[in-house]
């Protein structure tokens, strides 16, 4: 009769981990080899005094969904990495393959429109609050780029700033969000926009 001894259960142990770790590393290999290409750390507006923290780049959408744009982006065809200092920055780049050409760019037109809006529909439903945007313009980039900037403020609270790059490469639509306190004029607009011309370059459509 076969005893199960202390040795065995530690080997058969190490044989579940070992074949746990060579499924997420499978998948792992898997999702990089599907995702579109993301941004690092190094190609986001740098921190005065703090690096960049890139996590993983992950299937599906964030938890929870990019400032000014809820509602508009599809789980389907979905990828997304999330970015971290060690002060009040951050930024989200979310990727999405869409099924045609022509359906990236109803996705680039929706996510741009409703930026654009995002301030009023701030304002309508934050009495008290202010807000205001900015056209940075587009960028000659793949199908090309646009730069937006968003301003909120509430009273007896610090005021968030926010730069918005959307773009797209054939089927391939990606938007970068970056984050922080202060206002418009605090935002790394030229930064930004070579963070945005990057994110379109290494995409893979």
């Amino acid at each position: 009769m076969f005893r199960r001894t202390a040795t065995s259960t530690a080997f058969a142990a190490l044989a579940a981990a070992a074949a746990l770790a060579l499924t997420a590393s499978a998948t792992a290999t898997a999702t990089a080899a599907t995702a579109p290409g993301f941004v690092n750390g190094t190609d986001l507006p740098p921190h005065p005094t703090s690096p960049w923290y890139a996590g993983q780049v992950t299937q599906g959408l964030p938890e929870f969904a990019p400032f000014c744009l809820d509602g508009v982006l599809p789980a389907q065809g979905s990828w997304h990495r999330t970015f971290g200092t060690e002060f009040d920055t951050g930024a989200v780049q979310v990727s999405v393959r869409a099924s045609s050409a022509a359906a990236a760019a109803k996705l680039a037109t929706a996510l741009e429109r409703k930026v654009a809006a995002c301030a009023a529909d701030w304002l309508r439903e934050t009495p008290g609050g202010t807000a205001s945007w900015e056209d940075y313009g587009k960028l000659p980039v793949e199908e090309g780029a646009h730069v937006y900037g968003v301003h909120t403020s509430i009273p007896e609270s610090e005021p968030g700033v926010h730069l918005y790059g959307i773009g797209r490469d054939g089927s391939t639509v990606t938007v970068v969000q970056w984050g922080q306190m202060g206002n418009l004029s605090h935002a790394p607009v030229a930064d930004f926009k070579k963070t945005t011309t990057r994110a379109v370059n290494k995409l893979n459509p």
